[in-house]
């Protein structure tokens, strides 16, 4: 019965001896834990959202080139010359196909041939109908004269069926005259009008001849002033080319002033919060990325749209200033790369993997025994992201979640809303 009680109480001291010694490894091990999560200290820092977009150099003063005004369609381009080559004031830039001005202009020449072929023919036959209306009228008179000389009235002498006779010649004569007087009147008015007809389509042939010659003369297109030609894409990209009709007033390429440029720039819907003018930017050119130019926001449109046909993308056009014009690297529709630094300020931003999500909420874990707080998220950067409510300046938060062990909790972090892909 000793020997029992002996053995239970050598039992009871061995229990006892591992319950401590696993109590004091617990002691050890969940210190280390804990102090293993690195932690952040909650801080004002100067923050600023930068923006990524493309671009093309363009000057801010450009003479347009256009088709020459012409009202009868469209002209067919016979020429171009090379897009963004040096020109000289007084080169030609384009030059139109002259085969259907030529045309009209054979066609006014025929025309206006014909009409004064019509002319002359009216005026020969009406000269000649009127001479025989004259011959008819003097004849007529003649004969009147003569019936009124010889008329017969004596009844002694004349019977009086000569004598009735005699009268009915005297006015059939006189009728003659008034007839022919009458039709030479007439016709000689109906005559007038016809040439009046016929003088109005040779006048519409000189017209045509003469818009036909302006045309020819207008033919090309030539460079107002020393520069470079730039021509002008449409709505689906394409830059004009042999063969493209081009309708009166058309604008086909801009001559540009080299002394000033600017940048026109796309920047995604999705990243054109607070995108407003007067936002400092940077540029760099594609052929020369090592070198950044200072600008700033000059014009934001007011819509977004897209900017290749049938891909629902849309952007904004940002138009920029830029603080210098090197002429000596800067060629207008130079591609250039964009920085817009946005939604800069003095705020509590913390890095992105000490904000989580839980239930559908953003949190994080602050102090010594990394309490879980909800809060509210503003901007953000590839790094970091703004707190607007739930932290204060001076909270220590855990940069992992506390609650697992490793670097593997990195995992979990949750992506603010807003972070944007890094440049």
């Amino acid at each position: 019965m000793k020997g029992r009680w002996i053995a239970a109480a050598a039992v009871a001291v061995l229990l006892a001896s591992v319950v401590g010694a696993r109590a004091s490894i617990l002691r050890r091990i969940a210190p280390a834990h804990v102090d293993a999560v690195p932690t952040y200290v909650v801080r004002r820092v100067p923050f600023a959202r930068r923006v990524s977009a493309d671009g093309n150099l363009r000057a801010v003063k450009a003479d347009p080139v256009t088709a020459p005004p012409m009202n009868e369609g469209p002209l067919k381009i016979a020429w171009l010359a090379p897009d963004g080559v040096e020109v000289k004031e007084g080169d030609v830039v384009v030059r139109f196909d002259p085969t259907d001005l030529e045309k009209r202009l054979k066609d006014g020449q025929s025309d206006h041939a014909t009409a004064e072929a019509k002319i002359e023919k009216e005026r020969t036959e009406t000269g000649a109908l009127l001479r025989d209306r004259d011959r008819t009228a003097k004849l007529s008179e003649a004969e009147l004269e003569k019936s009124q000389k010889f008329q017969s009235k004596d009844t002694l002498i004349f019977s009086r069926n000569q004598i009735i006779e005699s009268q009915v010649d005297a006015e059939l004569s006189g009728q003659r005259k008034t007839h022919a007087e009458r039709a030479q009147g007439i016709e000689s008015a109906l005559s007038k009008s016809k040439i009046d007809l016929l003088a109005l389509e040779r006048s519409k042939a000189d017209i045509a001849m003469q818009q036909a010659n302006k045309g020819l003369s207008q033919l090309e297109v030539r460079a107002a002033h020393d520069g470079i030609i730039v021509f002008e894409q449409d709505w689906q990209g394409n830059l004009p080319k042999v063969g493209d009709p081009a309708w009166a007033g058309e604008r086909l390429a801009s001559l540009p002033l080299l002394d000033e440029m600017e940048v026109e720039a796309f920047v995604l819907e999705a990243d054109a919060s607070g995108l407003v003018p007067g936002i400092a930017a940077t540029v760099a050119l594609e052929a020369d990325p090592d070198t950044l130019y200072k600008a700033t926001i000059k014009e934001v449109d007011s819509l977004a749209k897209p900017r290749i046909r049938d891909v629902p993308i849309n952007y904004f056009s940002v138009t920029l200033s830029l603080e210098r014009t090197d002429k000596t690297k800067m060629k207008p529709g130079q591609r250039a790369r964009v920085t817009l630094l946005l939604d800069q300020q003095d705020a509590l931003a913390v890095p992105r993997q000490a904000v989580f999500e839980k239930d559908g909420r953003k949190v994080v874990y602050v102090g010594s025994d990394f309490e879980e707080r909800p809060v509210t998220l503003g901007a953000s950067s590839p790094g970091l992201v703004v707190v607007e409510s739930g932290l204060h300046e001076g909270d220590r938060i855990a940069l992992r979640d506390p609650a697992r062990p490793g670097d593997s909790s990195h995992e979990n972090a949750a992506e603010a809303p807003g972070a944007k892909a890094g440049p």
